[in-house]
Formats: C-alpha cells, sequence, structure tokens
C-alpha cells in the first residue's frame, strides 16, 4: 500500500482532503500534516512514498518543505499543490518537485500521477535508483544552448520559434519542459511530447522567469571526470536517434511520441554523470577498453544502467507511460512481450542504427541486432530501408529534432 502525507497550513482544507480521500483508504495509507515542520516530524517517524505539499504557507513553503525532503529522503515522491493565482510563487518549486497539482486536488489526477510515478514495477525497483534520481535538483544544459536561450530570453518580443529551436537541442531543458506542461497543474486534456508544443504552452514569459529570474535552469560545468565534448558527444547521438525514428515514424503508423522516446532514450547518462561523474568515466573507460557496449559496463558494476535511471527519472517527472517504457527497455526490448513494431523495439532499432552509422564513420566492428526479435515483431525486411532513413539522418546532422 502506498503511504502518502499530505501538507497545508489550513485545517480546513486538511479535513476536505480527508473527506474528499476517503475512498482511497483501501490503496493508499495517508497522514495530514498541518504545515512543514509538523511535515518533516512525521517523515521522521514514518517512511511516506510520496508527500504531496501546498505551496503557500507560513514559516515554511511548500519549494522549502520539498527542499528539505529531497535531500532527506530523496526517494520519496514530491508533488506541489498550487492554485492558477499562484503559478509564479509555484515555479520555485521547479527544482524540487517531481509533479505538480492543481487545486482543488481531484482524487484521480492525484492518482494517475502516483501510478505514472511508479508505472515500471519491479523493473526501476533500486535503492541506488532512488538516491540517485530522488536526490537530484537540475540536469544541466549544453553550455553553448543555454548562453543562446539566455541571449535569446533577453530579448524583447522574441518569438516561440526562435526558443524552440534553441530548446530541441538540448535533452535537459527539453525534458524539464515536457515535466511541467505534462504535470496536472495545466490541466491539457493530452500528453505533450512535442518541445514546440510545450513551448507554446508555458509560454516566453514563464521562461524568462524559469531561466532569468529565478535561475532554474543551469549550464553543465566540466570536472577531471566528464568534459563538455563527452556530454555533446550524447547530445548528438540522442539527435541522430530522434532523426531515424521521425523519419521512420513518416513511413509507418508510430505515434509522435516515438520521437520523444528516441530523444530521450539515453538521458539517463546526463543524470549519471552529474550525480556520479567518477562512475560514469570509469564504465565509459571499461566500455572502451573492453569493446563493450556502456549499458553492459554499467549493469555489470551496479546491476542498473543509464535506460533505467533515465526511466526512472522521466516516470517521477509524469512523461506519457509509452515513453518512459520504451527509454527503460531500448537495451533489453525482450523484457517486454513481443508486440508487432511498438514504440519499445522502434526504439532499440533507432538506437542500434545510429550506432551503426556512428560506428561505420569511426572504422568500428558493425552493430548487432537481435534479428529473431525484428523477425517475431514482423519489421526484419525494413531494416534495409530503415537503415537508408538512418544514412539520410545521418547527414543531415545540422538538423534539429523537430
Amino acid at each position: 500500500m502506498i503511504s502518502i502525507l499530505f501538507v497545508d497550513d489550513e485545517i480546513s482544507i486538511l479535513d476536505g482532503l480527508k473527506r474528499m480521500l476517503r475512498p482511497m483508504r483501501s490503496e493508499w495509507n495517508m497522514a495530514f500534516a498541518p504545515g512543514g515542520e509538523p511535515a518533516l516530524g512525521l517523515l521522521q517517524e514514518s517512511a511516506f512514498d510520496v508527500i504531496v505539499s501546498d505551496m503557500r504557507m507560513p514559516g515554511m513553503d511548500g519549494a522549502t518543505l520539498l527542499e528539505i525532503v529531497r535531500e532527506r529522503y530523496p526517494g520519496t515522491l514530491r508533488i506541489i499543490l498550487s492554485g492558477y493565482t499562484e503559478l509564479q510563487a509555484s515555479l520555485r518549486a521547479v527544482p524540487v518537485a517531481h509533479q505538480f497539482l492543481l487545486k482543488p486536488c481531484d482524487p484521480e489526477v492525484l492518482r494517475a500521477g502516483i501510478a505514472r510515478a511508479t508505472s515500471l514495477g519491479e523493473v526501476l525497483e533500486s535503492k541506488m535508483l532512488t538516491s540517485l534520481v530522488g536526490a537530484l535538483r537540475d540536469l544541466p544544459s549544453l553550455p553553448r544552448v543555454f548562453s543562446e536561450l539566455q541571449v535569446a530570453l533577453a530579448q524583447p518580443n522574441v518569438s516561440t520559434d526562435l526558443i524552440t529551436r534553441i530548446v530541441e537541442q538540448d535533452i535537459a531543458l527539453s525534458a524539464k519542459l515536457l515535466q511541467l506542461v505534462n504535470s496536472a497543474f495545466f490541466g491539457l486534456a493530452r500528453d505533450i511530447t512535442s518541445v514546440k508544443t510545450a513551448v507554446n504552452c508555458l509560454g516566453v514569459s514563464v521562461l524568462h522567469d524559469l531561466v532569468l529570474t529565478l535561475e532554474v535552469f543551469r549550464s553543465f560545468t566540466p570536472n577531471e571526470f566528464v568534459s563538455v565534448e563527452s556530454i555533446e558527444e550524447f547530445h548528438r547521438h540522442a539527435q541522430l536517434t530522434a532523426r531515424i525514428a521521425a523519419g521512420i515514424a513518416q513511413k509507418t503508423q508510430m505515434p509522435p511520441a516515438l520521437v520523444l522516446a528516441a530523444w530521450m532514450h539515453d538521458v539517463g547518462k546526463l543524470v549519471i554523470a552529474e550525480r556520479t561523474p567518477a562512475h560514469f568515466s570509469r564504465a565509459l573507460l571499461q566500455a572502451h577498453q573492453e569493446g563493450k557496449s556502456l549499458y553492459e559496463i554499467e549493469e555489470r558494476l551496479t546491476q542498473i544502467s543509464h535506460a533505467e535511471v533515465g526511466a526512472y527519472l522521466l516516470s517521477l517527472w509524469g512523461l506519457p507511460f509509452p515513453v518512459v517504457e520504451a527509454v527503460a527497455h531500448h537495451h533489453h526490448p525482450r523484457r517486454v512481450p513481443v508486440k508487432q513494431a511498438d514504440m519499445v523495439i522502434v526504439v532499440y532499432v533507432c538506437n542500434l542504427l545510429a550506432h551503426e552509422r556512428e560506428a561505420l564513420e569511426q572504422g568500428a566492428p558493425p552493430t548487432e541486432f537481435d534479428t529473431d526479435l525484428l523477425q517475431q515483431a514482423g519489421i526484419a525486411e525494413l531494416l534495409p530501408e530503415w537503415r537508408k532513413i538512418a544514412e539520410a539522418a545521418h547527414l543531415n546532422q545540422g538538423q534539429l529534432v523537430g
């Protein structure tokens, strides 16, 4: 049973939550705290899977409370509760909140948000994941992209098209904006899987405040273990994979979310490079020395790879389940039942096609595909055509994801 702690300084609101959520008692173990300090007291006494906090509270507001929870209890899913009129104040919680809910708190919306965050079950059950990802405050952006975005947002009347072209070059920026627009706070009736749509939904004014005023985003700082060049290389591979996915999507009936899943498939690398740079550097070196894939070395060292790390982050952030699932299994598509050309298998193929093009360029051994799996999925005969798409995508490296 999931344990949830609700926090609000107004007793009448807590009483209303208790009445409204009474039908959920068979699924949730719920506790209620009248403010930040009482909430921290309950957290010391018991473990909670989820904390849902009001934003505006005297003394300790929701953003401050969730920052403390992030540091002390990184495995707890952090949700901020706010109203439309409190948007500006709520933006302070962007670095520490996994999801945002709109007042009044609808039980079904809350249930859906929690279900998304815990959707992958046993695959993502790992204390290392909860500490590695749960304690993450932000993802660093590419320095050149972040600088370009700062300059653009400082201009009066900057267009959303320009902002989109800048944001879609960077995985951290893209992921964070998609986290925000897919939260219940914005009340959108559909999943948002496009950076352009995310930028249009948030608007230039909100982005200006996030980047320039609140300084929610930051630039990647190189260190002795991870260089800017390695992060740039990681982005180039992700962009190539996404361009291949976009080409395949045009030829098939795959949903638009395929491109997003391909774009985000290695976001876990960014998390590991940020949180444990020495481990990331060691794994990269061993992969190079042994001629193995990075994920194989990661699994040998820690039993999990960047795929699970990235999926865990995206699930906490409430991105659509098909995207999270494809990211989680893009190295091991047989973990899920074989379906005819589903997103898991196609992202697996797009990733390998991107690696294949990179290997050809470097004179490395060819990439090996699970041909039996492709036969079962009914797409083995499409591989030659998809290779042509990958070749064209590789030649058009200057183009953005779109």
